[in-house]
């Protein structure tokens, strides 16, 4: 089996890097954007009062 020249080994490489940031790119965007709404509720916290 012949050996790969040097410079098919950089358009593989090229053409990976490619292909994988496209695929980072459309899953960034893929998804819908949800707004986050800011509630002004007070979390509900159980003081306990330790008494010895």
């Amino acid at each position: 089996m012949p050996q790969m020249a040097p410079l098919l080994w950089l358009n593989l490489f090229l053409f990976f890097s490619i292909i994988f940031l496209f695929f980072l790119i459309s899953n960034y965007f893929i998804k819908p954007l949800v707004k986050m709404e800011f509630t002004t509720k007070q979390p509900h916290l159980n003081k306990l009062n330790w008494k010895w």
